[in-house]
């Protein structure tokens, strides 16, 4: 994997564009510059990402560390560590734009 893979594996996202538009989700893995691998460990779980387009998501600064390990290290992540992931995004992430605004 190139620099730029490594990068985006475990980042949050916000599915901007789709039927699940408004989600959130954690990149697990990447086509090329323009396509992404995305899992939310329930609807989509590692096993069955969905492909997207990075147009069509928001890329939060928010990026998983365990995620990214446990990808780069054995070539998966549990659906649960996605789920947490997400949950944390949502109780510290989302709750201090919140707070700012």
């Amino acid at each position: 994997m190139d620099r730029e893979t490594v990068a985006l594996i475990g980042r949050v996202v916000r599915v901007d564009q789709g039927h699940h538009a408004g989600e959130l989700a954690v990149i697990v893995g990447q086509i090329n510059e323009h396509l992404v691998y995305i899992a939310d460990g329930k609807k989509r779980s590692f096993h069955r990402p969905k492909k997207k387009n990075l147009k069509h998501v928001h890329l939060y600064d928010y990026a998983s560390d365990e995620v990214k390990n446990s990808i780069l290290q054995t070539g998966r992540v549990s659906d649960e560590v996605i789920r947490q992931t997400i949950g944390e995004f949502r109780s510290t992430y989302l709750s201090e734009e919140e707070g700012t605004t």
